[in-house]
């Protein structure tokens, strides 16, 4: 990111003009990271094969194991529900820092309910609404038909889980199975977004406001994927200009390729307009905070 850029980034976050949108690496050091847990379930289970740091994938093969999916959502819950929230007063806090700005929305791709903590943390009274991706869960039309719903406010502010949450097993979008039914269900015939996974408040987050990714990989096949999908479905979300947080490739390169994949990577990202801050997600909010000011 350039000057520019973050000029750009700070004016829309003080503005409210902005849309977290929350993954795994929000949570790091709190939670342990994606690889972390499926090679920990990959043992619990007794996963035959070598490749045990996919969580979806060791995750399908527990729902064949036992013979359901549920029972393999409950025990990740299990693993999950257990683990306190972080310290929502440290600076370099990814959810404090997001709940201090005047946001409407938060989108997240994570089961825990840190952000909804962090959000009453500072006073705020958020609503919380589960993206509907299966036959067995019901859309939450009582919010949406209210003004809670169809215009959150700064200090009522939505946040969206697009993959469920701990309090409901059933919800979590986990197995290689779940991914293809989340994919396959987020359009309609013809591509248009399913109005029940994405609500008009949810659709106008996506798209007349620009994303801040936190906690994401480009690499990763569940950004690019599900990314890739929300543009298919909801083609306006690539008029603005979107920033990610993103680990810097770095296993097995030496810095020179490094740098290259960097801007291969960047390069590729470009036609969906997003720019990117290499670093985890302490280091985007030493720097936010340090160019907006509030610390030297």
């Amino acid at each position: 990111m350039d000057d520019a850029g973050w000029e750009r980034l700070i004016n829309q976050l003080t503005a409210g003009d902005c849309t977290p949108f929350l993954g795994a690496g929000a949570c790091a050091g709190t939670l342990p990271t994606g690889r972390a847990l499926s090679r920990r379930m990959a043992e619990k289970w007794g996963y035959p094969y070598d490749d045990g740091r996919e969580l979806p994938r060791v995750a399908q093969f527990g729902a064949m194991k036992y013979g359901e999916a549920v029972y393999i959502k409950e025990q990740i819950c299990s693993e999950l529900g257990t683990v306190g929230p972080p310290d929502f007063r440290d600076p370099l806090e990814p959810h404090g820092l997001l709940a201090s700005f005047r946001l409407p929305v938060y989108l997240t791709t994570n089961y825990d309910d840190f952000i909804v903590r962090s959000l009453k943390a500072v006073g705020k009274r958020p609503n919380v609404a589960l993206c509907p991706w299966n036959d067995g869960m019901e859309y939450d039309g009582k919010l949406f038909g209210s003004e809670a719903g169809w215009n959150p406010q700064p200090e009522t502010p939505l946040v969206y889980h697009l993959h469920g949450s701990l309090q409901d097993p059933r919800s979590l979008v986990l197995t290689e199975d779940d991914y293809l039914e989340f994919l396959t269900s987020l359009a309609l015939e013809g591509g248009a977004a399913d109005p029940r996974m994405l609500p008009p408040t949810i659709l106008a987050a996506l798209t007349k406001r620009p994303l801040l990714f936190i906690g994401y990989s480009l690499q990763d096949w569940t950004f690019r994927v599900l990314f890739g999908a929300l543009i298919r479905a909801v083609p306006g979300i690539n008029r603005r200009r979107h920033v990610s947080v993103q680990l810097p490739p770095s296993v097995g390169l030496s810095r020179a390729d490094a740098r290259e994949m960097q801007r291969q990577i960047a390069r590729y990202y470009e036609e969906w307009r997003i720019s990117i801050f290499w670093g985890t997600a302490r280091e985007f909010c030493a720097e936010l905070r340090r160019r907006m000011g509030t610390v030297s």
